[in-house]
């Protein structure tokens, strides 16, 4: 075994299989040192990275990436992915702006083979990419590996790529990292199935070298495999006295294995690599694996922040004096209101600790759901709950939500239910990028019946709009908020109700009029003060409140009085509150001059909320500078008064 450092010597793949296998305990070892050195310092999703390490390393040491395509389920485990394949240095700099992503991305790297960030969809990636290998001549002997957890593979969309996978003809190969956790614990019935669930090397090894005979005597053909298939598979389940899920889909089986013995993993993928059709890998792995702190909490050590590289004491910030976290005022005004209300129940797929849901688990633990990563569910198990009465707040992430936007219409909007649907980490999010920014909610949502749209500024109005929602005759409600702090230290106020459909007009003006919705109203408010006192204008604000239904009357108050609008909302302009504001003065025959200010029609990648925030030209600066040269577009007063006299 080599003395020296290994990793450092590593810039592909391709140098890592000159390695022996007995060099491979150490390269994991150091690329765990490494992760806990950067992570340190510069933090990400440590606990699932550390447990795949080696997982990772012999996937890449068995088969030619590249060529051979490793298909990442999330991403959150795949740091030693992006270390073995070019971005060791690189990797200094991820998630933060202008450096690499914390996701696989293809336009990163060769290596990274599909976009990854919602759960589930692995096996349908890979799947597409195994069918047009065997579809391409001079390419049917590449393998695909899709690497997914035992979190992701309970969500809808894993579920449909199995039910498929041995309906056509591939060579899929599909390794099930289990590791008891997603970010909180797992949940539902696959999750204990899985924990339950053996099969012998024995037995997989028999079975093989049985097919390969009957095969080669022409007993059985490519026509016939079902059929040997279904005999395998009934005489494992006589043997074992249990079903396999998965040899029931006609996937054969392998597991579960050891996946924090790299050597172990490297001589069972070498075992499989070659077999035909589809199969699945089931290895058992140890979020935090090698770091004791992180196997101890694996909850807390998802994603810690800094900490201590030697001790694994976490800096959390001292937050005492600071305003509260939006997700827990959220999360201590659903137990209020349950308290008072004996209908309200809560739902979550698999975020109670992020939204802060866990608050209501923990008290009222019969009224609170976490349905795993199943956004779809989530909704419609809300709407079916709701029409027998319940009053659910079902609390999923508003990037999440766009998986379950058919449920929202065909199983809550349609008929009118009365499900509170909280869209959690609305806006920009920061350092997880394209695919958990919050950018498309408002204009997604906009044009579906039935449905209350409204975004609160601050604390105070979140905790009226979440009283408002649970009343009777509300139906579906949304309410969107950001990630992070609000802006009030005394955040907690009466319950009242607030008039649906009505905004507010939190200043008067007379020369232009800001609409603004939600808690970037903040940030509006404070460079409306600057851009007034340098230019000497007089600048009107509205919160609008609700995206629907509209204020009519403060939207004909604000046609009727003013020629030059701007809106400013953290969502896409296009389709937004903004484009509403257009139709609106289009649909009334006003014919302001409009300035709409939001998410441009781009993908926004990662970095700071306030990084990103200057980007988009949405920061207190810019708005400032933005309403300051629409000061300038106003006629100069002085010389009108000038020509009248």
């Amino acid at each position: 075994m080599s003395r020296g450092l290994l990793l450092p010597t590593l810039d592909s793949p391709a140098d890592l299989r000159r390695l022996s296998v007995e060099q491979l305990p150490q390269l994991c070892r150091e690329i765990r040192e490494y992760l806990i050195d950067n992570l340190s310092q510069n933090p990400g999703h440590f606990g699932s990275s550390m447990g795949a390490v080696d997982l990772i390393v012999a996937i890449h040491y068995v088969f030619d990436t590249p060529r051979d395509r490793l298909v990442f389920d999330v991403g959150h485990q795949a740091y030693a992915h992006k270390l073995l394949t070019g971005r060791r240095e690189a990797f200094r700099s991820q998630r933060t702006k202008g450096g690499i992503s914390g996701f696989p991305f293809p336009h990163e790297s060769g290596y990274d083979t599909f976009v990854c960030g919602h759960a589930g969809n692995s096996i349908s990636a890979a799947l597409g990419m195994a069918v047009a290998d065997l579809n391409t001549p001079g390419e049917e002997d590449r393998h695909t590996v899709a690497l997914i957890g035992d979190a992701s593979i309970s969500n809808g969309l894993a579920f449909e790529g199995l039910n498929n996978v041995s309906n056509n003809p591939n060579n899929l190969l599909i390794v099930l990292n289990d590791n008891d956790m997603s970010i909180d614990n797992n949940v539902g019935a696959l999750h204990n199935y899985l924990s339950e669930i053996t099969t012998t090397r024995r037995y997989n090894r028999f079975r093989y070298h049985a097919y390969n005979f009957c095969r080669h005597h022409g007993l059985i053909d490519e026509r016939k495999k079902g059929i040997m298939l279904r005999f395998s598979n009934a005489l494992k389940s006589a043997i074992s006295r249990q079903q396999n899920i998965f040899d029931g889909l006609n996937i054969r089986y392998f597991g579960p294995f050891n996946g924090n013995d790299v050597t172990k993993m490297v001589k069972v993928l070498r075992d499989i690599k070659e077999m035909k059709g589809p199969r699945i890998l089931h290895v058992h792995t140890q979020k935090g694996y090698g770091f004791a702190p992180a196997e101890e909490n694996p909850p807390v050590w998802h994603a810690p922040g800094k900490f201590d590289p030697v001790t694994g004491e976490r800096f959390v910030a001292n937050t005492e004096g600071m305003p509260p976290l939006f997700q827990d005022v959220f999360g201590n005004t659903l137990v209020e209101l349950a308290e008072a209300n004996p209908r309200i129940v809560g739902v979550t797929p698999a975020m109670p600790s992020g939204c802060s849901m866990n608050i209501l688990m923990s008290k009222m633990p019969k009224r609170a759901f976490d349905v795993g990563i199943a956004e779809g569910h989530a909704v419609t198990f809300s709407g079916g709950m709701a029409k027998d009465g319940l009053q659910p707040f079902c609390n999923i992430y508003s990037s999440f939500m766009q998986r379950a936007y058919d449920n929202i219409i065909h199983d809550v909007a349609i008929q009118n239910l009365p499900v509170v649907l909280c869209l959690d980490r609305a806006g920009l999010v920061g350092e997880d990028g394209p695919t958990h920014h919050g950018a498309f909610d408002m204009a997604y949502l906009r044009p579906i019946p039935n449905l209350t749209i409204a975004s609160p500024m601050n604390e105070h109005e979140l905790r009226r709009l979440m009283y408002t929602a649970q009343l009777p005759d509300k139906g579906p409600f949304v309410l969107r908020y950001p990630r992070g702090r609000g802006v009030l230290v005394d955040w907690k106020c009466p319950l009242e109700e607030i008039p649906v459909g009505k905004g507010r007009k939190l200043k008067d003006g007379k020369d232009i009029a800001v609409i603004s919705i939600g808690p970037i109203g903040n940030k509006a408010r404070s460079a409306i003060a600057r851009a007034e006192s340098e230019s000497g204008r007089s600048i009107a604000h509205y919160d609008l409140r609700f995206l629907k239904p509209l204020d009519e009357e403060l939207l004909h108050e604000v046609g009727r009085t003013f020629r030059h609008i701007v809106t400013i909302e953290d969502g896409t302009i296009q389709g937004g509150m903004g484009s509403a504001v257009l139709e609106f003065m289009a649909d009334h025959e006003y014919t302001p001059t409009v300035k709409r200010i939001g998410i441009p029609d781009k993908f926004v990648q990662h970095g700071t909320v306030a990084e990103l925030y200057q980007l988009c030209g949405m920061d207190e600066d810019s708005l400032t500078k933005e309403l300051l040269k629409q000061c300038e577009l106003l006629p100069d007063m002085s010389k009108i008064k000038e020509l009248t006299n």
